[in-house]
């Protein structure tokens, strides 16, 4: 384009942005009271910001932040004219011009529009929170205030595996834990800002709102302690609920094929509570003054399946549970010894840890995860 061509077109088209400008304004009064409608125009036509932004915009070079600087009037008298908001935010006046989208065709423009902040809800008052210790040693194995609920029946020597050397070896170098998830989409009670798209009851595929988001806990602090992790967020319960166990075992042997010097392998889970008549209960206390979910071991036996090493597993389980109930007397509910094997024959230090239940929040699950990774890295670094 020649030189005396181009200065006409631009003055042509600064010309038509002004003119938009006006019959916005003039469209606008349409549907106010005329008296406000003046106001609006005199106020307008007085800015010498908006009719700089009036033309930097229709030149494509209003960047964002000014526009955000107008008043409300000259922010929507930009909007509705085509010509100035397509030029909002680019960078050239050259750029091509796209049409702007209309209302329903795209998401509000306005970062502080109410519809564009998270929802925010609160958990539903009917959830029963109970903190759960034995109140007798009845129907449980224990010895130094710990308790397993020994399912399987096995004989037990509680208080020797309180104070038995653990069979683990934690090298200098490279990982030493490694955190999965089997049901990685198990998630809480919506409260708060901590809100998700739901991919069934109280479950998501949302990894900042689910029991994945706890393992990230869980890692940050046994990280600060010193400890290397490896934390794996795939989730192996979603789409397919079926067969998770067995995609979380071949995750773990790539891991540990990959990472040898693994010796603990963590499978964050959280719990589902629900009484007989459909009461939802949620396992909690109150620690320092913050709400907290209680955490369970689960551990695994060869009750049913091969699993030598199952009482090496069960020897760290009661001494990370002899530590918390050191450190925060309520913090943990008794150890659950189960029939299953849950993955745990892959490590000499492997556990199924329930941080919590769906009916306790994400804020109340991630309080207990600090606490546990506390507990578990005292245990660990004491080797």
């Amino acid at each position: 384009m020649k030189q005396g061509q181009g200065r006409w077109t631009r003055l042509l088209r600064r010309g038509t942005a002004l003119f938009l400008t006006t019959v916005t304004v003039w469209v606008l009064s349409l549907t106010a009271d005329m008296g406000a409608a003046a106001e609006t125009f005199r106020t307008l036509a007085e800015s010498p910001a908006f009719v700089s932004a009036a033309l930097r915009a229709e030149l494509g070079s209003l960047p964002e932040e000014e526009r955000e600087s107008l008043t409300f009037w000259e922010r929507l008298a930009l909007g509705q004219s085509p010509t100035l908001s397509a030029g909002v935010g680019r960078e050239a006046a050259d750029v091509p011009e796209v049409p702007s989208p209309s209302p329903s065709a795209g998401e509000p423009d306005d970062p502080e529009d109410p519809e564009e902040l998270p929802a925010v809800t609160a958990a539903p008052e009917d959830i029963v929170g109970r903190t759960l210790l034995p109140v007798s040693g009845d129907g449980y194995d224990s010895a130094q205030g710990v308790y397993i609920e020994n399912r399987p029946g096995l004989e037990l020597d509680v208080a020797a595996m309180a104070q038995a050397e653990l069979a683990l070896d934690l090298p200098e170098e490279g990982p030493q834990v490694l955190i999965v998830h089997t049901h990685g989409s198990e998630a809480y009670t919506p409260d708060g800002t901590d809100t998700y798209v739901a991919t069934g009851e109280c479950r998501t595929a949302d990894k900042t709102k689910s029991v994945v988001r706890v393992g990230e806990e869980v890692a940050k602090v046994l990280t600060e302690m010193g400890l290397t992790v490896v934390h794996d967020t795939e989730l192996y319960d979603y789409p397919a609920y079926n067969g998770s166990y067995d995609r979380s075992l071949a995750a773990v042997e790539h891991w540990l094929a990959q990472y040898p010097t693994i010796q603990v392998v963590l499978d964050i889970h959280r719990d589902a509570l629900i009484g007989a008549d459909g009461t939802v209960y949620k396992p909690i206390t109150t620690i320092n003054g913050e709400s907290c979910a209680q955490v369970m071991l689960v551990m695994g036996s060869n009750a049913l399946y091969d699993h030598p090493d199952w009482l090496g597993n069960l020897t760290l389980a009661v001494q990370v549970q002899k530590e918390m109930n050191t450190l925060w007397p309520t913090l943990a509910r008794p150890i659950g010894l189960r029939e299953n094997r849950y993955n745990q024959q892959t490590a000499p230090g492997a556990m199924l840890v329930e941080v919590g239940s769906h009916g306790n929040t994400l804020q109340e699950a991630l309080a207990a995860a600090r606490m546990f990774a506390r507990a578990l890295g005292a245990v660990l670094l004491s080797q």
